[in-house]
C-alpha cells in the first residue's frame, strides 16, 4: 500500500500537472469547449472559471505542504484535515460527473479523479501502530 507520504507527492506532482493543464487553458492552446462540460459560453467566463480553478489548486497543494509538512502550518491540522475530507468528497462527485461527461475528453479525467480521491483517502486514513506496547 502506498504510504501517506508518498501519496501526498504524487498528488502534488499530478496537481502540478493539472496546473499547467489550466494554464494552457487560460493561453487557449487547450480549446476551453472541450472542458467544463461544454458549459463555457465566452473567454471571460473560461477566465473566470480558470481562474478560481487554479486558485483552488494551489490552496489544495498549500494543504498537502502543510500535510506533509514541507511547509510551516498557517492553519492548524485538524482544520486541513477536515478541508481535505471535502476535498475528498468533491473528488469522488466530480469521478460520478465525469463518467457521464458529454466528450470522451472529459471522461478521461474520470481517472485522474479517482486518483485523486484514492490518495487522499490514504492520505487522511488513521495509521495503524504497528508496534506493540509490550513494556508495562
Amino acid at each position: 500500500m502506498i504510504s501517506q507520504a508518498n501519496a501526498i507527492k504524487i498528488m502534488l506532482y499530478l496537481l502540478i500537472a493539472i496546473l499547467l493543464f489550466h494554464v494552457c487553458i487560460l493561453l487557449k492552446i487547450v480549446p476551453y469547449e472541450n472542458t467544463w462540460g461544454g458549459r463555457l459560453n465566452s473567454d471571460s467566463e473560461m477566465y473566470v472559471f480558470e481562474t478560481i480553478s487554479i486558485l483552488v489548486n494551489i490552496f489544495l497543494i498549500a494543504l498537502l505542504l502543510i500535510k506533509g509538512q514541507f511547509i510551516k502550518a498557517f492553519i492548524p491540522m485538524k482544520l486541513a484535515n477536515i478541508i481535505l475530507w471535502f476535498f475528498f468528497v468533491l473528488f469522488v462527485l466530480n469521478t460520478i460527473g465525469n463518467i457521464f461527461a458529454k466528450t470522451n475528453f472529459e471522461k478521461f479525467f474520470t481517472l485522474v479523479t479517482v486518483a485523486f480521491s484514492a490518495l487522499i483517502w490514504i492520505i487522511l486514513r488513521k495509521e495503524k501502530n504497528t508496534t506493540n506496547n509490550t513494556n508495562k
